[in-house]
């Protein structure tokens, strides 16, 4: 890859639309889901996914739960809902995170996922 090329795909990456929004961890063998925000859903993802498999998640009730189901096996990683209005500015994000996992959680009767 050229400098050129190079320059142009680091570009990209840094322009790239980064997904904010709802997100839950569900075990598919009981059912238990735990709920949490994000303002990078696939970074949370990578992230929620990794500290799980090494067994140092900081929610311990998520980490016994994933560790009973098998592992990556007996979960799910569950986009709910993602922030579409781009206008609102970081406070306004934030606002709109807080109520709408608390909305999710609520529906979902679920933990926090964090």
């Amino acid at each position: 890859m050229d400098k050129t090329n190079r320059r142009e795909a680091i570009r990209q990456y840094k322009e790239r639309k980064v997904p904010i929004g709802i997100f839950a961890l569900r075990c598919r063998t009981t059912g238990a889901a735990f709920v949490g925000a994000s303002r990078n859903l696939d970074g949370q993802r990578n992230s929620s996914l990794f500290s799980l498999r090494l067994g140092s998640h900081r929610n311990k009730a998520l980490q016994a739960a994933w560790t009973a189901a098998g592992g990556e096996a007996g979960f799910e990683f569950v986009v709910l809902e993602t922030l579409e209005n781009e206008d609102l500015g970081p406070l306004g994000r934030d606002t709109w995170l807080k109520e709408r996992e608390r909305h999710w959680r609520a529906e979902l009767d679920a933990q926090s996922a964090i």
